[in-house]
């Protein structure tokens, strides 16, 4: 038997040793564990309590913090450290947050992840329970003795969704984009019309829409003023209820017009459908009307607590990996001049308000939002900055690999991801089902990168797939937007006093001077529009692009002469921007910078200058649809050559001054224009089903055309993706967006 027993331990050590050796186990990692069953007064050395309940693991994420913070004061960690975190819910206290003091190391960082494949939850509010019928199919709830009270939630989650405030008109479940709507009285006026006397907040309604509330000051106004670019919700402060006359207590962005969309919402007297719900914080009263498929015997119901659920500041070297993280009003994750750190293989969903996204990266140095899932976002779904423009010191953040759909639920300027700062990355994204841009950007040296963007701009006007301006003359120059797969960006907005869909959208837009921007080897296809928009951009190349079936036209210049209001009005910041740069030698690199914004008007007035045209394939199929719109363009100062056109045998119209629709390709050459240009079919494998990969004789090879790398556009498999494969939620494709005016 004392042989049996020598021979086996000579065994487990020998198996321990080479454990070691082959890096199975490190002697100088520490591992930590958290469960819903474990308690903070234990080791948290156990991943499951032991038989006499004497010790086992931690039961919050706080106490494992804690407690690294004291192995580091002790100087007892020498390795890695991981705290694996067990399934089940865990309802935060208050919001976790880590400084410098929580710090790994570049060859040990501190990582947090789910344990094995199992799914921990992290909820940044509690669980609401006791409901009571109060009438009908109306619940209520005292949260006052739930640990509610002075907590004025904003949002309410039931079984995972989120529910809607009480309101009129209803929310429009089978028509959720262009339903559910209450339209301003009066006659339609024209956008940009001027109109003398108008306020920004008052709003008239129709006399069908007057109704009677107990608490009006408690109500808000969710409303597109005048543009229709974004929305505000604003408190009701009075109502004249015989001119029909709602008075705000703030200003919204812009007037509110006649036939302007909104609803009326948080009235107790709204509640009357399924999802919807309200606060009464005078008495901390909960009223619900649950989903019709819900047993309310069965439900979970949460509501928030805090802004953030997650905040790391001047933090090395952290990693979190495997969580669900929802529920909270603000931004959910924080990330503050931290380095090193990344937010890998997470679910991100029903968190953030008007001013609330998924994750904020805001500073610091090579930080990561890797392989996420995120969803159901108050504003943008990732926000990235960080870097120094005036030097161009790339920050090297980046978001990457991410399935974000189902943003800017209250704040609809809310995108998938928006870019800015220096040297940041957005690549290998999937983003769809938004109220406006995939990607909005604005900075330096930005690369935008094999991201795939559909069915955007689902509830504005006036945008694109991806978007910047240029008001400050500098932005966004240095930036690559490359092989990236943009199409179906839709647009929603009036025409003839109608709202209608598509309306008003571009796949590229680089808006308001914006310059020095390199558009190469993406794939853009079917917006109405026009597939490539500059706005007096300048100093852009346009290259190696695939343009499919833009409805209106292909490609649209709009140049401003030193008559136009912006350009006046923006001349004074294009100065500062251009003078804040043109001594810094990182700057002398960068296209046409030795040209003054003051120098840069030419002779006959116009602007646009230095925008270049080569090397793509244009196919678009529509009779009435125009190959390109150029407005107040100086021809001489921008290059369009070596590209393919093909109009399926039809006149390529460029609308030129006193040229007949017929003349105006030979007239167009004439000018010294794509005088290496082809008109021929480019011979795609299967355009129809959106295949465009080239066949083997197309005379694409003639003008120098590389081929898209398609088959890498997108998102990938990975060790932190969260989820593979992917099954893409259900939005405006598969229920495309009906008007209800």
């Amino acid at each position: 038997k004392e042989i049996t027993m020598e021979i086996t331990l000579n065994l487990g050590f020998i198996l321990l040793i080479q454990s070691i050796l082959m890096g199975n186990i490190n002697l100088n990692e520490t591992v930590l564990y958290v469960s819903t069953n474990g308690s903070d007064n234990w080791s948290g050395g156990l991943a499951e309590p032991n038989s006499g309940k004497s010790d086992g693991p931690f039961a919050t994420l706080l106490r494992a913090r804690d407690e690294i913070r004291k192995l580091k004061a002790d100087g007892e960690l020498k390795g890695k450290v991981t705290v694996y975190v067990r399934d089940g819910i865990y309802e935060l206290s208050e919001m976790l947050k880590l400084d410098e003091k929580d710090s790994g190391t570049d060859d040990y960082p501190v990582v947090y992840r789910a344990y094995k494949n199992e799914k921990p939850t992290i909820i940044g509010g509690k669980k609401i329970s006791d409901f009571t019928v109060y009438k009908d199919k109306i619940l209520k709830a005292d949260v006052r003795k739930q640990g509610f009270e002075n907590v004025y939630f904003r949002q309410l989650f039931c079984n995972g969704k989120r529910m809607n405030l009480a309101r009129y008109p209803n929310f429009d479940h089978n028509n959720p984009y262009g339903g559910g709507w209450a339209y301003a009285d009066g006659k339609s006026v024209p956008i940009y019309a001027e109109v003398p006397g108008e306020d920004n907040h008052t709003l008239q309604y129709k006399e069908q829409d007057a109704r009677n509330w107990s608490r009006p000051e408690e109500g808000e106004v969710f409303v597109f003023p005048r543009h229709n670019w974004w929305n505000n919700i604003v408190r009701i402060k009075s109502i004249d209820r015989e001119n029909r006359i709602v008075t705000l207590v703030n200003d919204c962005s812009y007037p509110i017009r006649p036939t302007d969309r909104y609803y009326f919402q948080n009235l107790f007297e709204e509640l009357d459908a399924p999802c919807e719900w309200y606060l009464d914080k005078e008495t901390w009263t909960l009223y619900f009307m649950p989903p019709d498929d819900v047993d309310p015997a069965k439900m979970t119901v949460h509501a928030p607590t805090m802004r953030t659920i997650l905040e790391l500041n001047g933090t090395e070297n952290v990693i979190f990996q495997g969580f669900t993280f929802e529920c909270c009003e603000g931004t959910a994750i924080i990330l503050n001049n931290t380095k090193n750190c990344l937010i890998a293989g997470n679910v991100i969903r029903n968190v953030g308000d008007y001013r609330g996204s998924g994750v904020n990266v805001d500073g610091g140095s090579k930080n990561g939002v890797v392989g996420n899932d995120i969803y159901e976002i108050g504003s943008h779904g990732v926000s990235i900055r960080g870097g120094d423009r005036i030097t161009l010191t790339p920050a090297e953040n980046y978001a990457d690999n991410n399935y974000i759909h189902h943003v800017g639920v209250f704040y609809k300027q809310g995108v998938g991801i928006a870019l800015d700062g220096c040297g940041n990355r957005a690549s290998h994204n999937l983003i769809h089902d938004g109220p406006r841009m995939g990607i909005m950007f604005g900075g330096n040296n930005l690369i935008i990168e094999y991201n795939h963007i559909r069915h955007m701009n689902l509830e504005t006007a006036d945008t694109g797939a991806v978007y910047t301006g240029g008001r400050d003359w500098i932005s966004s120059r240095g930036t690559v937007i490359r092989y990236n797969y943009f199409h179906d960006i839709l647009g929603y907005g009036q025409e003839e006093g109608k709202w209608v869909s598509p309306h008003y959208a571009w796949g590229v837009y680089l808006d308001d001077n914006a310059g020095g921007i390199d558009v190469i080897g993406n794939i853009l296809a079917r917006c109405i529009r026009g597939l490539v928009h500059l706005h007096n951009g300048r100093d852009n190349l346009i290259e190696n692009n695939v343009l499919i079936n833009g409805r209106l036209q292909q490609v649209e210049y709009n140049g401003w002469t030193n008559k136009h209001p912006y350009w006046q009005s923006h001349l004074g910041t294009m100065v500062e921007g251009y003078e804040s740069v043109k001594d810094q030698s990182a700057w002398k690199n960068m296209r046409n910078m030795d040209i003054h914004p003051n120098n840069a008007v030419l002779p006959d007035g116009l602007i646009m200058t230095g925008n270049v045209f080569r090397r793509n394939i244009v196919y678009y199929t529509d009779p009435q649809a125009k190959l390109m719109s150029l407005r107040t363009v100086p021809f001489s100062h921008n290059d369009w050559d070596s590209n393919l056109y093909w109009h399926q045998g039809l006149p390529l119209h460029i609308p030129l001054k006193d040229v007949p629709e017929n003349e105006e390709w030979e007239a167009w050459q004439k000018m010294g224009k794509d005088q290496h240009s082809i008109v021929a079919d480019p011979l795609f494998v299967d355009p129809k089903n959106d295949d465009y990969h080239l066949q083997a004789d197309s005379p694409a090879s003639k003008i120098g055309f590389q081929p898209i790398p398609i088959d890498k556009i997108g998102l990938y498999k990975s060790e932190f993706r969260v989820s593979w494969p992917i099954i893409e939620a259900e939005g405006a494709r598969e229920k495309p967006l009906v008007s209800d005016q």
